[in-house]
């Protein structure tokens, strides 16, 4: 039951009417409408030309590298999750020692990312933050649309100030995030946790 609640709460906001289009290999959006300037500037922006190849279809589609805290505040100026060697007795431990935020800072969430083998789009990141079991914040969030890259792109959420007070610094916060596109697809689902405290 507990994993069905934490679904609906990481669904996306949807749009009434609005259908995704059809799915496209990177070569077939290559040589679509090659006519229309507005579409060539969407090609450019994803990195498809009219030369472009399949990708690389041995890569996974969507390679989630690390997710960010930063903050100009912080020490080095950013707190960061590396997700690449996160494995499950990892994300235990940071359960037992969670990433600190000092309280009344203001932060943003930024993630690092590589595109496979096919052009991904309508993006998103959503995280629900919970404390005691009690949902205290939602973040949704739009990446975007994104062609395959040798290169990490990374995207920087909207500013947001971490709450502060004694209730605030009562306890961890559980966070759970996924990366998600416009037809449902999951491309990242993970759990992990901080806490608030007086100082970094």
């Amino acid at each position: 039951m507990a994993e069905r609640v934490a679904d609906e709460e990481l669904r996306p906001t949807t749009t009434e009417g609005y259908k995704p289009g059809e799915k496209k290999s990177v070569a077939e959006y290559a040589q679509l409408d090659a006519e229309d300037e507005s579409l060539a500037r969407w090609k450019a922006s994803l990195g498809i030309g009219a030369d472009a190849g399949a990708g690389d279809p041995s890569k996974p589609k969507l390679t989630l590298h690390s997710i960010s805290l930063e903050s100009a505040t912080a020490p080095g100026g950013k707190v960061t999750i590396t997700l690449d060697n996160l494995s499950k007795e990892e994300l235990e431990n940071l359960k037992k020692s969670p990433i600190t935020v000092k309280e009344g800072v203001e932060y943003n969430v930024a993630i690092s990312f590589s595109v496979g083998a096919e052009v991904l789009s309508g993006l998103k990141y959503l995280h629900v933050v919970k404390r005691a079991g009690v949902t205290v914040d939602k973040l949704e969030e739009m990446i975007g649309s994104y062609g395959p890259r040798p290169e990490a792109y990374v995207k920087r959420f909207a500013t947001e100030e971490a709450p502060s007070g004694m209730l605030a610094r009562s306890g961890s916060n559980t966070v759970r995030s996924r990366v998600i596109d416009d037809d449902g697809n999951v491309y990242a689902d993970w759990t992990w946790v901080f806490k608030i405290a007086k100082d970094w």
